[in-house]
């Protein structure tokens, strides 16, 4: 059985777009749309690029070689959060050392 299709608005950069999205995962959908326009919107206030097509482009190499990072650093640790737990872990330590040290 097929999962069912809801159509969602999402606004980026200003301009609406409705998008066909699985049932339950609207929320996602939005915060992936949320997430998108506003790194399409640090980009396109730092004046660098201009035109919303290249902003988009770079945009999507941004998250996509965000995702190819957190890709690899999942396969080098072996589980999905690894080396965020990891790097909590040494935050955490430094914390508890500058506290145990007065600091």
């Amino acid at each position: 059985m097929e999962k069912a299709v809801n159509p969602v608005s999402v606004e980026i950069l200003g301009k609406s777009y409705t998008v066909a999205c699985p049932a339950g995962e609207e929320l996602f959908l939005r915060d992936s749309a949320r997430r998108v326009d506003a790194e399409m919107r640090k980009i396109r206030d730092s004046g660098k690029i201009i035109g919303s097509e290249r902003i988009a482009v770079v945009v999507a190499l941004n998250l996509a070689y965000e995702l190819l990072q957190s890709r690899r650093s999942e396969e080098s640790d072996g589980s999905p959060n690894a080396a965020r737990v990891h790097k909590l872990t040494r935050d955490i330590e430094a914390v508890l050392e500058s506290y145990q040290s007065g600091g």
